[in-house]
């Protein structure tokens, strides 16, 4: 009895996150992290964004990591290449954008610790909407070792920092 009260409280607490998440000014779903082995100091996360307006990703961060980035693998001249995405990855509005292995994706590096298979990650990522207004999103990313099917529903928000704006623009980088 006590596992079927458990597994409905769980239901009716997701369905509570899908329902604020859709509030939320950007829609984060299939978001994931790889894992990692021991020794490991760096690993990928991944996640679709839709923006409800244009806005712009500005910053990542994890208590889980030294240092958060978005980042761009690509191919020049016949060899990949990766590097951090300056100034913020644009969202335009209604598109989603991938972040995904070999394209766009978000570094997590300098790690504390291995990120273990079916645990979860702290990453908190910061918007920047057209008016310079900032806002933060915190998610829960599942680790995985590959990208985990029937992934086609939000990202785990936890909304303490849910639309918390400055209360200034921005300023220009």
């Amino acid at each position: 009895m006590k596992l079927k009260s458990l597994m409905t409280a769980i239901a009716l607490a997701a369905t509570s996150l899908v329902t604020l998440a859709a509030d939320a000014a950007v829609e984060v779903q299939n978001a994931w992290a790889r894992a990692t082995v021991k020794g490991q100091m760096a690993t990928g996360a991944f996640m679709t964004m839709t923006a409800k307006e244009g806005t712009t990703l500005v910053g990542v961060a994890s208590p889980s990591a030294g240092v958060a980035q978005v980042h761009e693998m690509k191919m020049e001249g016949g060899v990949m290449k990766m590097a951090e995405v300056k100034g913020g990855l644009v969202l335009p509005a209604g598109k989603a954008v991938e972040l995904k292995p070999g394209g766009y994706h978000v570094m997590l590096m300098d790690l504390k610790a291995p990120l273990a298979k079916g645990s979860t990650v702290p990453v908190t990522l910061t918007f920047r909407d057209a008016k310079g207004l900032e806002s933060k999103q915190q998610l829960m990313l599942t680790v995985a070792v590959n990208a985990p099917t029937g992934m086609d529903k939000p990202a785990v928000m936890d909304h303490t920092m849910h639309n918390m704006h400055q209360a200034q623009p921005a300023a220009k980088q």
